[in-house]
């Protein structure tokens, strides 16, 4: 009990060994140590006692976990709210998150019973790093996000067949991690615009890590002339005190890594940026949820304010089990109200008139009843296979708009939003449009076939002889 209070619970190797420790102080030279099963025993024995799967835990995490701490941050959020008189809904949360394109999410999945070990599922594998940048309000609403891709140059088929909300940011990096120049145009050209309408109160506070692109005295000024609040974290804390990590961030990868997983289903082996753009999106939609959100504001002790929720947490409690309900001894069937009450009472009903019948199943019976399930087995079949139809055929689809996407490069150095993306894709096809019309000639006639004049006579320049049949040709 001891050291399961401290955070150090003993495994039953350890067990033994105290028990052993225990039997040879005793001073009798006649006590054997103890059996090889005496551990699991006890526990069974003693109804406070349970064994359960340890979890890895970061030990820097755990310093950080010190009460004192996060009551010292509790305190100065709420002076710093208090001292600028900050509404709930100027509160912000921003962080980055990073993506392997084509890594899939670990999950629970149905195999065979003689299966050993874990079943392994195929992945693309592709390991280019993609950053997004997110933030959110106490009040359940997100910002547009910012995605930063490793490259030097943007694509145009990234801002082609308004896959993208044009509010999106895209930026690049030399790795696909985020720098202090693209935390600055974050601010710049996201945050800074999209909040100035949503604003109640005089100041936005602003909650962030201690990620170096967030303190430098570029984004600290910028803050400053904007009337942001700009507060850290203590480090290594993120995991109890950002809304992001504790509500959204991990619905969002395992999200994605589920489209990732579907996306291998239908035979696409590879990830690229465009398949990351198109998955990105969908996965967006399920974890900033308003729900999501302000779960993640009220776990962290923020929205509303409640430093408790969270300095619970770092207290272990022993729980007493609850005790096992009795079972009824009532063996009468109840009325089924849905499908699985249904057949659960069939089966009940069936073992019944086994059980009080003596005379074998009949083999008119026992035909029917593998017709029923080979109609069963059959439909199944089919419904899957039609799914599976359904989706190779939108994948094809989209696989032949995707080949027929342009991969000519923008000429623009620097982060773009889709709405900018789009109007210098426009200019720059206007002005290609512009450069092929003729001078003088009708923009409309431009793009017309040439038609070929019609012959003329070389000896009496009309139109229409034929120099072999022109009258004039023998004539001196």
């Amino acid at each position: 009990m001891s050291m399961d209070q401290r955070g150090a619970a003993p495994q039953p190797s350890h067990v033994k060994d105290m028990a052993n420790i225990l039997l040879s102080n005793c001073g009798s030279s006649n006590i054997q140590p103890i059996g090889q099963n005496w551990v699991y025993k006890f526990i069974k024995r003693h109804d406070e006692l349970k064994t359960k799967f340890s979890r890895r835990y970061n030990h820097q995490c755990a310093q950080c976990e010190d009460p004192k701490l996060i009551k010292e941050w509790f305190n100065r959020v709420q002076i710093t709210i208090m001292q600028h008189g900050i509404a709930y809904e100027d509160i912000y949360n921003f962080d980055e998150t990073g993506f392997a394109m084509g890594l899939i999410a670990t999950a629970r999945v149905v195999t065979r019973a003689e299966t050993v070990g874990c079943p392994a599922l195929l992945q693309p594998g592709n390991r280019e790093w993609v950053t997004a940048i997110e933030c959110i309000n106490a009040m359940g609403w997100a910002l547009p996000p910012c995605i930063v891709f490793k490259g030097k140059s943007h694509i145009q088929a990234w801002y082609e067949d308004n896959a993208l909300p044009s509010d999106w940011r895209i930026e690049l990096s030399e790795n696909g991690w985020t720098t202090d120049q693209i935390g600055l145009s974050w601010l710049q050209n996201i945050f800074i615009p999209t909040t100035n309408g949503y604003t109640k109160g005089r100041y936005r506070l602003l909650i962030l890590d201690g990620h170096g692109s967030h303190l430098t005295p570029q984004f600290d000024q910028m803050c400053n002339q904007n009337n942001i609040v700009p507060i850290c974290m203590p480090a290594h804390s993120s995991h109890l005190l950002q809304p992001l990590d504790v509500g959204c961030f991990a619905v969002l990868k395992r999200t994605y890594g589920r489209l990732v997983e579907e996306k291998m289903q239908q035979r696409i082996n590879h990830i690229d940026k465009l398949d990351f753009l198109s998955a990105y999106p969908q996965a967006c939609k399920e974890a900033f949820k308003m729900d999501n959100i302000k779960n993640g504001f009220m776990a962290t002790g923020l929205v509303p304010y409640s430093p408790e929720r969270v300095l619970a947490q770092l207290n272990i409690y022993l729980k007493t089990p609850t005790p096992p309900g009795s079972q009824s001894s009532n063996s009468n069937p109840k009325t089924p109200h849905n499908l699985k009450q249904l057949e659960k009472q069939e089966s009940t009903v069936k073992k019944l008139l086994r059980q009080h019948s003596n005379s074998p199943p009949t083999p008119a019976k026992a035909a029917m009843d593998q017709v029923f399930r080979s109609c069963q087995m059959a439909m199944n079949n089919v419904a899957i296979l039609a799914k599976e139809n359904h989706d190779l055929r939108a994948v094809n689809e989209k696989q032949q708009q995707k080949r027929k996407h342009s991969h000519r490069q923008i000429a623009y150095k620097g982060g773009l939003s889709i709405q900018e993306a789009q109007g210098i894709i426009q200019s720059e096809n206007d002005a290609q449009e512009a450069s092929t019309t003729v001078p003088g000639r009708p923009a409309s006639a431009a793009n017309q076939p040439s038609v070929q004049a019609p012959p003329r006579c070389s000896d009496c320049h009309i139109i229409g002889h034929r120099r072999l049949q022109c009258p004039n040709r023998n004539r001196v």
